[in-house]
């Protein structure tokens, strides 16, 4: 979580141009900090995050800080706050019709539970921009993950609300943190359905992954009719990322920020709201996810195969001793797009990726009407 793959992310996009075709907006706290972060998380827990930000000391493992994860650090919960604040302000904006869509790249920390920080993260960002938006009259609230890691903490929050949709397409938990996110895990009580779960081998790589995306993720969002989409657009399922074990390139991502993008015109007159997350690589893939999402977001795509600007690449080079990648791209797409075979020519039992999707559909497409076989 290094804040270099923010820095670098935003140089990137200014390079590129992106930057001139959007408002830059500073993230303001509200004046009663405490309140914004009570309506997800327990005082309790902003009190311990309190503390151990004025003297690390203090950190207390039973709420998760001081940890290998999570260490605590001065400042921790002012920093944490800004980010959270920022995308409750990414809610308003496209809410109220101020924005079409918001970017909040330093956001998507979808691991904080209501009282507890988790893996990197303090405060749930994402949590706290859709209660936001349930509390001003939203009735029907998407939010899709597509970090590597299982969106665990949006979920259980949100996990006994039938207005809340929560989706993630995620490495499997047999393997990876947090263990969590399989197929029949669906929503409490009065809510079935509204949790969707696709837990994906290890080495799936773009065109499977894709595969695996489009299955699932448009036809339950057609059938529930959100009035906003808020997207999680983790960057870890690279092949390059250290921390996980998926094969994705750069091309296959962008494509389906597109698909995000895209969704968000078809179901909810635009509305996205579009945040970061995990990426751990921090020099080769994270700056160039998310200049493509924020460029998306902009309606000014960058072509893969545009390279990357020289001052970029020098500055990169001053900093971490290497120049960085040459190309927007990682060369996997053909004519700028990632092919992949459509579900609808039907499935392969004897394929890994088609047996997780089959789960998915199978749990889930039946609470939303949706025959299992046929989108």
């Amino acid at each position: 979580m290094n804040p270099l793959r923010l820095d670098l992310t935003t140089r990137l996009a200014r390079s590129l141009g992106v930057l001139d075709h959007l408002q830059v907006v500073p993230p303001v706290l509200p004046d009663d900090v405490d309140a914004m972060l009570h309506r997800v998380h327990t005082p309790e827990f902003v009190r311990a995050v309190k503390a151990a930000s004025l003297d690390p000391a203090n950190a207390d493992e039973s709420y998760g800080l001081g940890t290998e994860d999570d260490p605590a650090f001065r400042g921790m919960h002012e920093s944490s706050a800004l980010i959270a604040a920022a995308t409750v302000q990414a809610a308003q904006a496209v809410w109220r019709g101020e924005a079409a869509h918001v970017v909040n790249y330093s956001g998507g920390l979808h691991h904080a539970m209501r009282d507890k920080a988790s893996g990197f993260c303090i405060y749930n960002d994402a949590a706290l921009g859709i209660d936001w938006l349930l509390r001003n009259g939203a009735e029907r609230v998407a939010y899709l993950d597509l970090d590597v890691h299982h969106g665990d903490g949006v979920e259980r929050i949100f996990w006994d609300d039938p207005r809340v949709l929560t989706m993630s397409v995620h490495e499997t938990g047999r393997v990876l943190f947090p263990g969590t996110g399989f197929p029949g895990e669906i929503g409490g009580p009065g809510a079935e359905g509204m949790a969707v779960n696709l837990a994906l081998p290890p080495g799936t790589g773009d065109a499977a992954w894709l595969r695996a995306v489009h299955a699932v993720i448009p036809p339950v969002v057609r059938a529930f009719q959100p009035q906003i989409l808020v997207t999680q657009q983790g960057c870890d399922s690279h092949y390059s990322d250290p921390l996980a074990h998926m094969a994705l390139s750069v091309d296959a991502q962008r494509t389906a920020y597109e698909t995000m993008h895209d969704l968000a015109h078809q179901v909810c007159d635009g509305k996205w709201i579009a945040l970061g997350g995990g990426g751990y690589e921090l020099v080769d893939v994270v700056p160039r996810a998310w200049s493509h999402l924020t460029a998306i977001a902009a309606h000014q795509p960058v072509e893969l195969t545009t390279p990357v600007p020289a001052d970029w690449r020098e500055h990169v080079q001053e900093i971490v001793g290497r120049p960085g990648p040459p190309r927007m791209g990682d060369g996997v797409a053909d004519n700028g797009v990632v092919w992949y075979r459509s579900w609808a020519l039907g499935a392969d039992p004897e394929d890994a990726v088609d047996r997780a999707v089959m789960a998915t559909r199978e749990a889930v497409f039946p609470h939303h009407g949706l025959d299992i076989w046929f989108d």
